[in-house]
């Protein structure tokens, strides 16, 4: 079959994608930038639509020929606008486009809705599935409420919470109840709905076995990770005191961590249903959902992480015009250094960040991350996906990867911390075997000026050490 996969960028997306090609379907991936989505797949049933749901005509670039269509476009984790009215346009627009089209059958990803007072992140997927079922083709709805597995956003705050913070005072919303479903049993359920006529024009709420509060999810992750925490849950944080709770804690966005909050006062507790008997579906227990989500991360087999979707609105035009580093009107900073052993260099290259670090200063890095994330920005929280694998457009500390070529040996970032003004890192190793190592910033009116030049003797120290180190 030939399926649609829209969002192909994002968690979920990136977690069907292999097993769809495994089944030997054709995918047509959207993203809004070629650029940015990661065929590390090397599949020639591969092929990539070039579309920005916000934007119309772009939706003339998907195929008429396809069967199925996913819809997997989320944005309630955007820093500007509405994300209601944005799903609702791209809803609309989808829909416009997809009646032109062969589709069959199209499969929706939304949230477990069980409660009459809504958040607005439930209200707006509601709001979606509402538009969506508007069309002539048959659509399955799969709800889901709470993801688990490794990257997920639900996995790595929890894991945030339960090992940095041996005692936690917390919301009340902590003793709110939902039912956690493995990331795994959301994959077998978005495959296997694929021409299942009961499903047609049909919608289920998908879980797993175990109903539990968001405190007793955090008390199980501990246990399985052998450490002893203490949560006591207090009635006087408000909303906004919470947000900040996640925010401050945790490697959410605040944008996203004050619309966690908002739904996380409500109980979501799936509907029962035979859908996972008739698709010969074992759903997983909460505890085996975070152990399989370990045995990834220790394999450094992480395929996707939630952290890569969220963004500042940056490259809401595309990473291309990013990609060439300005020259004119621009400050640098730029050194070379000879590698006695290229290959170590480039791996220690291609290790930067994260748990590894910047090879020197990192209490540095660590108050500039701070300093980031005190007016709003994403700070050094985020890490990195894998310890020695980079790909293009994934986030690396407060960077976006822009290029990563080990052939042509060469790494280039684009920062996305809060600053008066934009700014890339660049490592190219040449035949030579020398480094240069660039860091260039291209100031934003009288204050980008004032900004380059009262970091200018951290960087001539900074910069200086980490060269030296890298090929030590």
């Amino acid at each position: 079959m030939k399926i649609l996969l829209t969002g192909a960028t994002g968690y979920i997306a990136q977690r069907l994608l292999p097993v769809l090609l495994e089944q030997g379907h054709h995918i047509v991936c959207t993203a809004r930038d070629a650029r940015r989505f990661r065929n590390q797949y090397n599949s020639p049933n591969i092929e990539v639509a070039e579309v920005d749901f916000l934007d119309k005509k772009t939706l003339k670039n998907i195929p008429q020929d396809i069967d199925i269509a996913y819809y997997l476009i989320h944005s309630m984790s955007t820093n500007s606008g509405s994300f209601e009215d944005m799903e609702q346009i791209c809803a609309e627009n989808f829909i416009d486009r997809i009646q032109e089209t062969n589709a069959q059958q199209i499969i929706y990803l939304s949230g477990i809705v069980n409660d009459q007072e809504l958040s607005k992140h439930l209200s707006s997927r509601m709001n979606v599935e509402t538009i969506i079922s508007r069309s002539t083709i048959p659509l399955t709805t799969l709800r889901a409420g709470i993801i688990v597995g490794s990257g997920s956003a639900s996995f790595e705050i929890i894991r945030d919470l339960v090992e940095k913070l041996p005692v936690m005072i917390t919301p009340i919303w902590l003793k709110t109840k939902c039912q956690p479903i493995a990331i795994r049993n959301v994959v077998e359920f978005l495959v296997g709905v694929i021409g299942h006529k009961k499903a047609y024009d049909a919608s289920f709420d998908i879980g797993g076995p175990d109903i539990l509060t968001y405190k007793e999810m955090l008390l199980k992750f501990a246990e399985i990770r052998g450490l002893k925490r203490y949560i006591y849950v207090v009635p006087i944080m408000t909303p906004r005191l919470s947000s900040y709770w996640l925010y401050f804690v945790t490697s959410t966005s605040y944008a996203l961590a004050k619309n966690l909050v908002d739904s996380m006062k409500i109980e979501v507790i799936a509907e029962p249903n035979d859908l996972a008997t008739d698709l010969h579906i074992k759903l997983l227990t909460y505890s085996k959902a975070i152990n399989l989500a370990f045995d990834k991360i220790e394999q450094n087999q992480v395929l996707s992480s939630w952290k890569d979707a969220q963004t500042s609105n940056i490259f809401r035009r595309g990473m291309q015009q990013y990609m060439e580093v300005p020259t004119y009107g621009c400050f640098k900073d730029v050194r070379t250094r000879k590698t006695e052993n290229p290959e170590q260099t480039l791996n220690r290259i291609w290790a930067i960040g994260g748990e590894t670090g910047w090879y020197y200063g990192d209490w540095l890095w660590k108050i500039r991350g701070f300093m980031d994330q005190i007016v709003g920005g994403v700070g050094l929280r985020r890490g990195r996906r894998s310890p020695t694998d980079i790909r293009v457009g994934e986030t690396l500390d407060f960077w976006r990867v822009l290029i990563s070529d080990k052939e042509d040996q060469r790494l280039l970032l684009f920062a996305e911390m809060k600053l008066p003004g934009e700014a890339w890192l660049e490592f190219k190793l040449d035949e030579d075997n020398t480094l240069t190592q660039t860091a260039t910033f291209r100031p934003l009116g009288l204050w980008g000026r004032v900004y380059w030049y009262s970091v200018l003797p951290f960087h001539g120290v900074l910069f200086k050490k980490m060269i030296n180190n890298i090929v030590k």
